[in-house]
């Protein structure tokens, strides 16, 4: 918190001419408290200045996570902070890595940004466009509680804060959340929110920059993806909560607006054989721009335009990354392993070769970030905050939940499509779009085929039912029959899980999946399990998760 007495703003005064310099921005320029917002443009200027606060934590999550997580281990060249996170040390003050203040950065932002623009609608109440004021007080409200969520997923606690901060503060007055109070607290903030103003607005850079390009894949549509979709963060929160039918609804609607009279091969999200491939699963991290039909919402860098993480620094070998992390062998075994991967007539993974490869010396590393971006110095490949993909999980996870066993073995398996080949889905809520034959009576080419169908990977992850559960669709897989629904659901959950390891690996969101698994069985040896075989010592390890380990152990006051 070393710059509590700063506000998170820049000062740039920007007009229509200057839009592309939006970027251009140096971090260390801050104010401390002035009056910043005198004219409209500056009600986006001021929002950038927040998401370059986001750009700053952008990979600190994977850092925190995936060194306790199931797949990466320290290298010869790794220092001791990070072997610190990676033995699960309890006592990490010093740490710079563990440090959560820039967290607290944005946060300060949002709250500083929310106070000034009200001051600012106070004084031009007439003159102001209210439709984008609204979508940019949203658009704050939400990257503060997907900022607090996150703190709280990996620290356990957050210490809760709405008043602009513009001078040093003792922060013990501030009341301190645990993870389920901030979860409460985050979905509080997305639909009461400020001044009748919730977290469903939403705004178009596109519309505002360059009207003439809505519709077109111009570059500043790339700007929409930085601030996290509502509907993905507050169905994550509700499977946090368990409240899996609004989440099963919200999830379920977001993915079939996108399907709904969409027949084209590259649907965005539908998981078919043109999205999901192993090629196409390589494309999610080649460019400095996200990919389109897998990003939900995604942070953004431009070594160009001074704004670059640290990924490729940690990860690659060839100078000037310095190869401080690297792919455990345990963790690549699960790809091949066929009793944990289940690929059936399929030689192999895709994921795998695109996940981590050999350098020349024998050296595995993690490979998927940057994978064709060839200058490491660049260290600009886009960070998702959600993809495509993990509304499929997150959409399985609820059904799951829901006691719908067959939808949600469908979606991570062969698919809805698959599932009903001609169409006429007779599930609740579930349209035909996800098929070849549509609502509207058209032919989609590629249909839904599901997370390993659309890798052209013919196994079937087992998937549980309860005694005496009836299959309705006609090409539904075989689900295994267990005599007590909690064990069903929890099999189900880890199944899931073992799935995340492979698509979502070292991208930070596989710890956090454990976690709440965890908690929903008060069962942490779902965690343990799936990490300590990178250990030397997994006894030790085991004890210290068991032991609440699972969180970072960070005096938040």
């Amino acid at each position: 918190m070393k710059n509590i007495a700063k506000t998170a703003m820049l000062a740039l005064v920007v007009s229509f001419c200057s839009c592309e310099d939006f970027f251009r921005v140096q971090t260390d320029n801050v104010l401390d408290g002035d009056d910043y917002i005198a004219v409209e443009n500056e009600m986006y200027a001021g929002y950038i200045g927040i998401t370059t606060k986001v750009q700053a934590i952008g990979d600190k999550a994977i850092y925190l996570t995936e060194t306790r997580g199931e797949l990466l281990e320290p290298t010869v060249n790794t220092g001791a902070d990070l072997r610190s996170l990676y033995n699960y040390a309890v006592n990490l003050k010093g740490n710079s890595y563990a440090d959560p203040a820039p967290y607290y950065d944005v946060i300060i932002a949002c709250n500083d940004y929310i106070a000034k623009m009200r001051e600012f609608k106070s004084r031009n109440a007439a003159g102001i466009d209210e439709a984008r004021y609204k979508a940019l007080i949203s658009s704050t409200l939400r990257m503060k509680a997907w900022t607090y969520l996150t703190i709280a997923k990996i620290y356990g606690e957050v210490v809760w804060f709405d008043d602009p901060l513009i001078e040093l503060k003792d922060i013990s007055q501030f009341e301190e959340k645990d993870l389920d109070q901030t979860v409460a607290a985050c979905k509080e903030l997305l639909t009461t929110g400020v001044d009748g103003i919730n977290g469903t607005y939403k705004f178009s850079w596109v519309e505002w920059v360059d009207p003439d390009a809505v519709g077109t894949d111009g570059t500043y549509r790339y700007w929409d993806y930085m601030t996290p979709e509502y509907e993905a963060l507050y169905a994550e929160l509700c499977l946090w909560s368990g409240d899996y039918q609004t989440a099963y609804h919200i999830l379920l609607e977001r993915l079939q607006r996108e399907f709904k009279g969409r027949s084209s091969d590259s649907t965005p999200f539908i998981r078919n054989l043109m999205t999901g491939s192993g090629s196409r699963y390589k494309s999610y991290w080649a460019s400095i721009t996200p990919y389109a039909y897998e990003t939900v919402s995604a942070i953004i860098y431009n070594y160009a335009k001074n704004q670059t993480n640290s990924l490729l620094r940690h990860f690659k070998y060839d100078a000037p990354a310095e190869y401080l992390l690297a792919p455990s062998e345990a963790g690549r075994s699960r790809w091949a392993d066929p009793t944990f991967n289940p690929l059936g007539s399929t030689s192999n993974d895709p994921r795998a070769n695109v996940t981590f490869t050999q350098n020349s010396a024998g050296q595995w590393y993690l490979a998927k970030f940057g994978s064709s971006i060839s200058e490491t110095y660049q260290d600009n490949v886009p960070i998702y905050i959600y993809r495509g993909s993990e509304l499929h999980f997150m959409l399985a996870e609820a059904l799951n939940q829901l006691g719908r066993y067959e939808e949600a073995a469908c979606i991570i398996n062969q698919g809805v499509g698959s599932a009903w080949p001609s169409g006429g889905v007779t599930w609740p809520d579930f349209t035909s779009d996800w098929t070849s034959a549509m609502d509207d009576g058209t032919t989609r080419k590629y249909p839904n085929v599901g997370i390993r169908g659309s890798l052209s990977i013919t196994g079937n992850r087992t998937f549980y039912c309860t005694e005496g559960y009836q299959k309705t669709a006609p090409q539904a897989p075989t689900l295994t029959p267990l005599a007590d629904e909690v064990a069903v659901k929890r099999a189900n959950d880890e199944a899931l899980l073992d799935e995340m390891m492979l698509e979502f690996a070292g991208e930070g969101k596989n710890y956090f999946a454990m976690l709440r698994a965890a908690r929903r069985y008060n069962d942490y040896s779902i965690i343990a399990d799936r990490v300590c075989s990178k250990y030397t010592d997994p006894e030790e390890i085991r004890s210290k998760i068991l032991a609440g380990g699972y969180f970072l152990q960070w005096d938040m006051k």
